[in-house]
């Protein structure tokens, strides 16, 4: 059976650029798009000045990413705009291989930019996910031209296999496109969009089909899946370890790659010479940037050029700000709020000087066996089970997890099968603002040798309808012994209406946002076939009693 896919080729380059070829340290050649700014007559300005780099792997003049409309904003603040399909990718020579050229790449289009005579040795680096990293993977390079990073919804770890880092009983559960991304947006130099057939399990099975009807292999994909050969993306060991230079890092409380982010934000707090000078944006964003509050009109997965112009300053406005003062001098680092942040619900922006805010309050609340959130402990311990079935697993809650807010989904009817656990608070009498990090302890088992432990926070409006506010997910092996999992639900910025109430979704499964457990202890995506119901038993009540805790900024919780 032919596999069916869209394929995506290289869009002609803006006529606002004028593309040149910039040589790597090992001959490779990568297409880079430069804009100057309008000068006298039809000329563009040719004077030094300052730079904004943009390396990418999804077409420098493509639709999806719109940078040529993004290259005309900067421009017309006065940048000087440097668009470069990374190595492999549509027009650039090389092998289209994930992370690994990245830090050299980027170290030797900082040398180009600053030998034109258009540039003053002065650079920033902007964009998002893949985009992002490589602002991440130039940093580590040390390089002394690049004086500012601005990265959106990405991380240092993007994109990495979970069984490379995690060899204990505990580890996060595999996102499913992690293994498909090397045989979509890195198979070759163009894009291949496409999926397996969800309702079948041989998912190898078919990348190997797709690879063989193409008539070529992924070498991403060998790469990294399913027994990879590992080659560091960051050659010199991790970036914060090195230089530091002044970033800007945007975080969206409903990015699907959030926890990589937040990630990278604990690693430079463990780094005084990085953390000195980072500044902290969250917006109430998914990872392709549709807003919770976005007008139902605008609510679209194709955006008109006119609706892509009037989200512009939204999305750009901030990085100028910061480019200005880090690169250009133009005002005082003091005067820049150290964290910005949204309370999701309202259009209030908040800034302090720390993450989370000062004054915040950590309150738990425990489950019962009647299948309530109380803030008192039960004395008594029962225990509470489930039938994980992975031929019928949870479903997600959207088609595509990178465009949560675009469907907005209500979760509500997800508790009501049979296999998710539903834990309910008591009505708001008031409002209540929540900030800073939600943690769940689950004492947890199966009879199967490998079990997942999903856990969803919801605020649950007067309508019955439910909006997931925060998840956290955990996989646990030898799952035949018990054990207490500290489930990290990641961060919340939230403000739960009076009249809402607070609850929390358990179970195994969210399919095909994560990869399902085939209860068997193989691995999903290479033995997915062979499948057997698993029983998941949670403590409640008692010393191991099943908790969340939850971050209280203003407001009573009840």
């Amino acid at each position: 059976m032919t596999t069916q896919y869209l394929h995506l080729a290289p869009a002609p380059v803006s006529p606002l650029a004028r593309e040149e070829r910039v040589r790597t340290r090992d001959g490779v050649r990568l297409a880079t798009d430069v804009y100057l700014p309008a000068g006298e007559g039809d000329r563009r300005d040719e004077t030094p000045g300052y730079t904004i780099l943009i390396r990418l792997p999804y077409d420098k003049s493509g639709e999806y990413t719109f940078i040529p409309l993004i290259a005309e904003y900067f421009m017309a603040h006065g940048y000087r705009v440097v668009a470069q399909d990374v190595r492999g990718k549509f027009r650039s020579e090389g092998e289209a291989l994930l992370f690994v050229n990245e830090v050299r790449d980027g170290a030797d289009t900082l040398d180009w930019i600053v030998q034109q005579p258009w540039s003053n040795g002065r650079v920033a680096m902007w964009g998002d996910s893949y985009y992002g990293y490589t602002q991440w993977a130039a940093a580590a390079s040390g390089h002394t031209a690049l004086k500012a990073i601005a990265p959106r919804l990405t991380g240092t770890r993007l994109g990495e296999p979970v069984h490379r880092r995690h060899a204990g009983r505990t580890r996060a559960v595999e996102m499913g496109i992690t293994n498909l991304y090397p045989l979509t947006h890195f198979f070759g130099g163009d894009t291949y969009l496409w999926e397996p057939d969800w309702d079948r399990r041989d998912f190898a099975a078919q990348a190997e089909a797709f690879m063989a009807e193409r008539g070529r292999r992924s070498v991403s994909y060998d790469q990294w899946v399913p027994h990879p050969v590992i080659l560091p993306r960051f050659p010199h060991g991790s970036p914060f370890t090195g230089r530091s230079v002044p970033v800007l890092h945007t975080i969206g409380w409903w990015d699907n790659c959030a926890p990589l982010s937040w990630a990278d934000e604990a690693e430079i707090a463990r780094h005084p010479h990085w953390d000195a000078h980072r500044y902290l944006r969250i917006e109430s964003i998914d990872h392709e940037n549709h807003t919770l509050l976005e007008p139902p009109e605008d609510r679209v997965e194709d955006r008109s050029e006119d609706q892509i112009r009037a989200m512009l300053p939204a999305y750009l406005d901030p990085a100028l700000e910061f480019f200005d003062i880090f690169v250009r001098g133009k005002g005082r680092p003091a005067d820049m709020p150290r964290v910005t942040w949204n309370l999701a619900g309202t259009d209030e922006m908040r800034t302090a000087p720390e993450w989370p805010p000062a004054g915040i309050r950590i309150e738990t609340r425990f489950a019962t066996t009647s299948r309530r959130l109380v803030s008192e402990r039960p004395e008594l311990e029962s225990e509470l089970h489930w039938e994980h079935d992975p031929a019928n697993p949870v479903p997600s809650s959207v088609p595509d997890a990178f465009s949560y807010l675009l469907h907005l989904p209500d979760e509500a009817p997800l508790g009501a099968r049979h296999d998710v656990l539903v834990f309910e608070a008591p009505v708001q009498e008031g409002d209540v603002d929540l900030a800073g990090p939600v943690i769940a302890r689950v004492r947890f088992r199966s009879t199967g040798p490998v079990a997942d432990c999903f856990v969803r926070l919801l605020d649950v409006a007067p309508d019955g309808t439910a909006l997931r506010i925060a998840r956290g997910q955990m996989q646990l092996r030898d799952a035949t012994r018990p054990e207490t999992l500290e489930i990290d639900l990641g961060q919340v910025g939230y403000r739960l209406r009076a009249g809402h109430r607070l609850r929390v979704h358990l179970s195994s499964s969210d399919y095909p946002e994560f990869l399902p457990q085939p209860g068997t202890g193989a691995d999903p995506w290479t033995d997915g076939e062979r499948m057997m119901p698993n029983t998941q038993t949670v403590v409640v009540g008692g010393v191991h009693a099943l908790a969340i805790d939850i971050p209280v900024l203003e407001g009573a919780l009840v």
